[in-house]
């Protein structure tokens, strides 16, 4: 835990050393399934075909907390063009992040699953493992934009128009 808050702290020089876009296949995305907050089995399968942001974060990550209201607010205005926000915290306990997300309002989707989600972030390209890290995949499945450190509305932007057609 002490590694990862180190991580998540330094996100901003990380960012600065591993680029914030690059191409990919989300193969490994679709291929996993996580615990919702609920409880339950969360296939980031029923994802696919959709424009997806997906934040991996956790309660005690002083940037990551800083990222939610936008996060939230994205959901608000892009999710009746089929965007999905999806929070994937890197933790342990189920019930203490569906109190964390029910304090703050979060109104998108949230698995829990701290080993597959480390896993899944190396996977996906942040081999550092640091918090938090954003990915914004499109519909056809590949990843067009990957950041370490805190997400802003201003990296959304700069793909939103191609992202959403």
């Amino acid at each position: 835990m002490k590694l990862l808050r180190k991580l998540c702290l330094l996100g901003g020089v990380l960012l600065a050393l591993a680029g914030s876009a690059f191409a990919g296949d989300a193969g490994p995305f679709y291929a996993t399934t996580v615990e919702g907050m609920d409880g339950k089995p969360l296939a980031l399968e029923k994802f696919r075909g959709k424009p997806v942001i997906v934040n991996f974060w956790a309660r005690w990550c002083p940037p990551c907390r800083k990222e939610i209201p936008e996060l939230i607010q994205l959901q608000n205005e892009y999710g009746k063009r089929g965007l999905v926000v999806l929070g994937i915290a890197i933790e342990d306990d189920p019930l203490a992040v569906k109190e964390f997300a029910t304090a703050y309002e979060i109104n998108y989707p949230v698995g829990v699953d701290k080993k597959k989600g480390l896993w899944l972030m190396q996977s996906l390209g942040n081999g550092v493992s640091g918090l938090p890290f954003t990915l914004i995949i499109g519909r056809d499945g590949q990843v067009v934009v990957r950041k370490i450190g805190q997400f802003t509305r201003k990296d959304f932007d700069a793909v939103a128009d191609s992202l959403l057609k």
